[in-house]
This record gives C-alpha cells, structure tokens and sequence, in this order.
C-alpha cells in the first residue's frame, strides 16, 4: 500500500521554522533573546540632540504662526478700520471687535485711523485661537499679522484673552501716538498706497499741542478698552504669570509676512 504521505512534511517537522518547510536544525544563541533589543543598545550612546529650551529657544520657521500684532501705518495711525471681517472669518469665535466712527471736529475723540472707522475694541481670546491663520488672509487693510512669538502658557485664563493696547505694534521711529489728523493732503487711498512716509511737521506739533494741554484722549484707545471685558491687568504684550524668555519687540515683528 502506498504511502499517503509522501511529499508532505512529516507530522515532527516544526512549521515555520524554515522558509521552506523543512526543519530547521539552528539551535537557538545566546544572544537571541536580546537580539530584538539592537537597535535600543545602538542608540544608547549617541549623541543627543537635546534643545536647551527655555535658555536658547530654537528659531521658528519664517511662516510661523504666533501672536497677533496690529500694524501701524508710518506716521503711526491704526491700520484696523473696525470692519470686523477677521472676527467674522475666525472658525473658533476668538476674536471680538467693536468698531467707533473717528471724530476730527472740535471735542471729538480724535482719529485714529486714515478710514472712516477704527477698532475701538479688539480682544483675541487665545484660549480659543487656534492660530490657523484666517483672519489674517480676511483682513482687507493688512493690519492683522502674525508674529513669531509663542510662549502664551500661563497659570491665569484670564491673562489669555489679550486687549488691543497689547496687540498694537509698538511706537517706531517717525510714528507719534494717535489720535492726530491726517498728513494734509493725503487721503485713506494715499495711505494704503505707501504714500505716507512719516509724521509730517503738523502732525508733530497736533501732538505736541494735545499733549501739552492734557487731553483725555492721549493715548489711544486705551479708555475704551478699560471698559470692555477682557484682560485689563495685563498691559505688556506677552506679561504672564509664567516667565518667559522671549519678548516681542519691534524688531522681531514681521509685518505682511503672514498668512
């Protein structure tokens, strides 16, 4: 009687100890319990690339997304016109704007934009941002841009909701304080047209006048903004509770670069 069981593997053979079927007489090493551990013993003594973070922060990337900033034109007025289309375009609901009509007439609360309009009150909640970048690409007059500034962490939720006087971008050389008229002759167009290189010598002394003669509206919008809610403790851009080891500052702004 013939054998069933030719050209089978016998019923001894281990299965899948060979790539062909058959048997595989290698008997287990010593070291083939600790062979799957190679490539942890071949990293142990590397070198490791360790970030010295906080001392020396590693540079962002040039499109990095971080803190807003409101721009200025060159003479220092606000480039936010109070249209709250970055409110509008924001999918997190971050951003609060409430705009004010600039009054030049005698008594008035001054200008503080080249447009009919200015931002009165503008709030960035960071506990909802997720700084995807929207409403900078909704802005119509450039004036929202994104900063490479990150460290927002802190210990308060309240100190992550920050004010207009902490977003707009710090005083320059050639900027004065609004609010001041236009430069004469120029129009909203000639602004955004960069034809507006600095302060002229009427604004300069518009200022000079105002502030020597106490106005109560020296100093922007910072009244309106006293009175909405939101982060009024916090002054400084970047002042939290947590340190931090960068600070935002003129020269590490990136005005348009965004989104």
């Amino acid at each position: 009687m013939a054998d069933d069981t030719a050209g089978r593997p016998g019923k001894d053979v281990q299965r899948g100890s060979s790539g062909d079927g058959r048997a595989s007489d290698r008997t287990p090493g010593l070291f083939d319990a600790v062979a799957g551990f190679g490539v942890s013993f071949s990293t142990m003594f590397r070198k490791v690339a360790t970030e010295e973070y906080p001392e020396k922060p590693r540079p962002t990337a040039p499109r990095f997304h971080g803190r807003h900033q409101l721009n200025r034109h060159p003479d220092g007025l606000e480039k936010c016109v109070g249209c709250e289309l970055c409110a509008w375009a924001c999918p997190a609901d971050a951003i609060l704007v409430e705009g004010a009509d600039n009054d030049d007439s005698p008594g008035g609360a001054g200008r503080f934009s080249p447009g009919e309009r200015y931002g009165r009150v503008y709030q960035i909640n960071y506990l909802r941002c997720i700084f995807c970048g929207l409403c900078i690409e909704a802005c119509p007059t450039r004036a929202l841009t994104m900063t490479n500034f990150y460290e927002l962490a802190d210990n308060d939720r309240s100190k992550l909701i920050f004010t207009k006087d902490q977003l707009l971008a710090p005083l320059q050389g050639g900027m004065l304080p609004p609010p001041f008229p236009m430069a004469d002759g120029m129009e909203e167009r000639d602004y955004y047209q960069g034809k507006v290189p600095g302060a002229t010598t009427a604004q300069e002394a518009y200022v000079d006048a105002r502030d020597s003669a106490g106005d109560p509206d020296d100093g922007g919008a910072s009244d309106g903004d006293a009175e909405a809610p939101g982060n009024v403790g916090a002054r400084v851009p970047g002042q939290h509770d947590v340190g931090h080891t960068l600070h935002p500052t003129a020269a590490e702004t990136r005005e348009g670069a965004n989104p």
